[in-house]
C-alpha cells in the first residue's frame, strides 16, 4: 500500500485565487521559490498552475501577465488526495490524470499540502534520477 501521503506531500500549499493576475502569480512562485501554486475558487480547489503554464499557456499565446487571471492558464484539476491517502493512490490518480502533482486536501476540502512525482520518487524509487534531482538544493 505503501507511505500516506500525509508523510510525503509538503505541507502548507501556497494557493492563489483564480483572478490573481499571471504576474502577481509568478511573483509569488519566485518569492517561494516554487514551481507550482494551487488555484482557489469560492474557497474551493478549482486547479493547479505551474511555472510552465505560466510561460506555455499565458506568455507564449499573447496574455498580458499583469491582465490575464492565472485561472485561464491554469491546469483544470479539482483532484485531490486525502491526506491518509497512500502512495499508490498518488501514482494511480497521477497516471490516470496525467498530471506531475495533487492537491492535499482535508475532509472540508481544504488544500493543507501538495505532493509531486518528485515527491513519490524520494519515497518510492530513492536511487532513480528523479529522486536526486528532486532532492538536490536549488539552484536558485
Amino acid at each position: 500500500m505503501g507511505a500516506q501521503i500525509s508523510s510525503v506531500m509538503t505541507p502548507n500549499p501556497v494557493c492563489v485565487p483564480q483572478d490573481a493576475s499571471v504576474s502577481a502569480t509568478a511573483a509569488i512562485m519566485r518569492d517561494n521559490d516554487i514551481g507550482s501554486v494551487i488555484i482557489m475558487n469560492d474557497g474551493r480547489v478549482s486547479g493547479i498552475v505551474t511555472d510552465r503554464d505560466l510561460v506555455v499557456r499565458g506568455l507564449a499565446e499573447g496574455f498580458n501577465p499583469q491582465e490575464a487571471p492565472v485561472g485561464a492558464v491554469a491546469s483544470p484539476s479539482a483532484i485531490c488526495l486525502a491526506p491518509d491517502s497512500s502512495t499508490a493512490d498518488a501514482v494511480r490518480q497521477m497516471r490516470e490524470s496525467s498530471v506531475r502533482r495533487l492537491p492535499v486536501c482535508d475532509s472540508a476540502g481544504h488544500p493543507v499540502g501538495i505532493v509531486s512525482l518528485g515527491d513519490l520518487a524520494e519515497e518510492l524509487d530513492p536511487e532513480s534520477a528523479l529522486a536526486d534531482i528532486s532532492a538536490a538544493t536549488p539552484n536558485i
